[in-house]
């Protein structure tokens, strides 16, 4: 299976669980940890029972998140890492706050409060621990999505898909196909230091039928990948075993497997 070409396309983090994702122009991987500052945050939605003392792995179902809000595709959100401050616009008016700060969740929170009325099970707040990730899975891991894949889930659907559909960390273009589902247990070469070991296909959810920067709820990804291939699968999640800078245009290469 040819792979000697393929490359990273793009790089994103999402800062805030369900929200904007954040483009970045290179960035540097740590052993058995996530993107930097992916999934940082989330909002909870009603009592989740999370403890910022002892944080866990909690299913998306306890935040705001678009497989079930994906009104959240319309808002613009951007994170400032170094002061941890949350912009959010929609509709041409901007709520900010610093999410270190009481003041600044809460007029986060506020705002979420309002925009999400209907949809809530109490009231929304930011949740937070150092070192901790929100991620859809309990393990620390690097969400690839292969380009080709994306365009052939077009040719599924009849329609163009954005790959931001995916949220994934790292997008990667010149494999074929669907070939990143046959690389469970293979160690992929990143760059020239970081190396990754893929665990787990993603599974896709009603997330994906919605239409980023619209929150337009306009496909039925996972039913037409279950229809026509028997599964709902696009996407790998690869753990990091040794680190390294990463950045777009780097080589992406199998070089081992179990």
């Amino acid at each position: 299976m040819p792979t000697t070409q393929a490359r990273i396309a793009s790089i994103y983090r999402y800062p805030v669980k369900g929200l904007s994702p954040e483009r970045l122009a290179a960035t540097a991987l740590d052993v058995r940890q996530t993107v930097a500052a992916d999934r940082l945050y989330a909002i909870e939605n009603g009592p989740s029972g999370f403890d910022p003392a002892a944080p866990a792995y909690f299913p998306k179902q306890r935040f705001l998140m678009l497989m079930r809000n994906e009104r959240l595709a319309a808002l613009d959100t951007r994170f400032d890492e170094a002061s941890h401050r949350l912009v959010v616009r929609h509709d041409g008016e901007a709520v900010h706050g610093d999410l270190r700060t009481t003041d600044g969740r809460r007029a986060i929170e506020d705002f979420f409060a309002a925009f999400c009325a209907d949809e809530l099970r109490g009231p929304p707040k930011i949740l937070h621990a150092p070192g901790h990730s929100f991620s859809d899975v309990a393990r620390k891991v690097v969400s690839i999505i292969n380009l080709a894949s994306v365009a052939a889930v077009g040719a599924l659907v009849g329609a163009p898909v954005d790959p931001l559909r995916f949220r994934a960390n790292v997008y990667v273009d010149g494999w074929p196909a669907w070939s990143e589902l046959e690389r469970v247990g293979e160690v992929l070469a990143i760059g020239p230091q970081a190396r990754l070991k893929v665990v787990k296909r993603i599974e896709r959810c009603a997330a994906t039928n919605v239409e980023p920067g619209t929150g337009v709820r306009d496909l039925s990804i996972p039913h037409s990948l279950l229809r026509a291939l028997g599964h709902t699968d696009c996407g790998i999640y690869a753990e990091v075993i040794a680190p390294g800078p990463i950045a777009p245009g780097d080589r992406v290469a199998v070089e081992a497997g179990d």
